[in-house]
This record gives C-alpha cells, structure tokens and sequence, in this order.
C-alpha cells in the first residue's frame, strides 16, 4: 500500500515522467527519485551539509507555474465523485456564490490523505455557514475514488463524504495550480483557499509526508471574510472571531498594541 508519508527528495521538472500508476493498486510505491536538479530557489550545495538538507525538498512546477495569491484561479472543468455519483465540476461556477477550499493530495488508497479529507467533511457544516465549499483533488480516477468512499473509514477508507472529490487524471488541474510532481505525476499537499470573485487569497503546500491543520484553514477563512467585509482593518497573527484587530497605519496600530 502507498503512504502519503514518505521522504522526499529532489523532483526534476525536467526528466520524464513516471509510468501511470494504477488507482486501485494496494502496491504503490512512491519513494521520490533522486535528481541532481537543484530545488526551486536553492542553489547547487557546496557542502555535505547543503547536499543533505538539499535531499528533503521535493520541486513542483517552477515559479512561473504556480498561480499567485491575489490573481484569478485556473478555471478547470472534471469528472468528480459526490454522494456516490459521478458529476462535473467546474471551478468557475462558484464564482460569485461561493469561497472554495481546493485542496491537492497525492493518491487514494494512502494513509496521511485519509485523515484530511475526513476531517474536512467532519468539520463541512461549519465551512457551510460561511458560503465555502470544499473540493478535493486528486490524480486518481473517478472510480479509483468511488470505490475509497465506499470503503469503510475503519478499513482505510473514506466512507461518505459531504463534498465532491474531483479527478486530474490528465493531472492538468494539478499543473496549473503548480503543485504537480512531474516525474512522480503526482501533487503536493496544496491547499488553496479562493473568494467569490475566483482570486486565489490563501495558499499553503506542504510536502508529502505533512498533513494539513482543517483549524487552521477555518481561522484564514475567517481572517479572510472579516478584511473583506471591513477593508480598513488587517489580522494581526493568530487573529480569531472576536479578537482585536488593527489599522494598517502608524496611529491605528499603536491603538492595536497599546490595548494588547
């Protein structure tokens, strides 16, 4: 059986890709190759000491892949699994409606993913209340994700789950968002929060073996709303409903750390 928690290593965008791998298979292997490219921004170790940290990072899409924060997502339209049933699911169709919480992870049938997509269905109602939906994705096919939702949380599996699960199996969804391991043809743990108007204002990637905080992801969801809904104000750190927030200027803010 895959683990999503693996080591990893360095990724080369530039070799080729690996063989598909099959979404049903309970043989997976995802050890990451090892590369001599260099991980993004890092440059080439000159020390044993810069070659070992060098030998943990493994590289998505280059910088000029990756979407930014502050511009529109990637539209994207793909089969998804919800309730049991095959649908589609078109990114831009939130728009105006909607936040979304689209989260990547790297294969069905593992064992970190697992315990991110249930804990993000356990907490739906909450996400719910404040006009977000959840899709995750990943390369797997839709059937790869129908039988998993029909395996029960106790055997590894994901039982029902309360927002959709789309397929990449093109992996062009991946790509476009920069999270896609090119030689593995699997994604990063990225996690991507959009508002109503289809801008990307929150992303986080984690590396494979790191699970996701869903507390964390509800607190900038939040953190989000409340400068949007009062454009003069910004979030301190940890900033939670209810907490003291502050103006972004030399006055307001000596207001906010006088009081704190």
């Amino acid at each position: 059986m895959a683990a999503c928690s693996f080591a990893a290593v360095v990724v080369s965008s530039a070799t080729p890709a690996a063989k598909p791998l099959a979404p049903h298979s309970h043989s997976h292997s995802l050890s990451l190759p090892r590369s001599a490219a260099r991980p993004l921004r890092l440059a080439a170790a000159s020390s044993s000491r810069s070659a070992r940290a060098s030998s943990f990072v493994a590289r998505a899409g280059g910088v000029d892949d990756a979407p930014l924060v502050g511009n529109k997502a990637p539209d994207f339209e793909a089969e998804a699994v919800f309730d049991q049933e095959f649908i589609n699911v078109k990114l831009s169709d939130y728009i105006g409606k909607k936040y979304v919480i689209l989260f990547f992870y790297p294969l069905d049938f593992t064992f970190v993913c697992p315990t991110e997509i249930t804990a993000f269905s356990d907490r739906y109602e909450e996400f719910e209340k404040l006009d977000t939906e959840i899709l995750g994705v990943s390369i797997d096919s839709v059937f790869s994700h129908l039988a998993w939702v029909q395996t029960d949380r106790k055997s590894g599996g994901l039982g029902d789950l309360k927002y959709p699960l789309i397929s990449d199996v093109t992996k062009s969804i991946s790509k476009s968002f920069g999270v896609l391991i090119h030689d593995q043809g699997i994604a990063l743990r990225g996690l991507f929060i959009i508002d109503k108007e289809g801008v990307i204002q929150h992303s986080t990637i984690n590396n494979l073996a790191i699970g996701r905080s869903v507390d964390e992801t509800m607190r900038t969801l939040q953190a989000l709303q409340y400068v949007q809904d009062n454009p003069d104000e910004v979030c301190p750190a940890g900033w939670k409903p209810g907490d003291k927030s502050m103006k972004p200027d030399p006055k307001g803010s000596k207001e906010y750390f006088a009081a704190i």
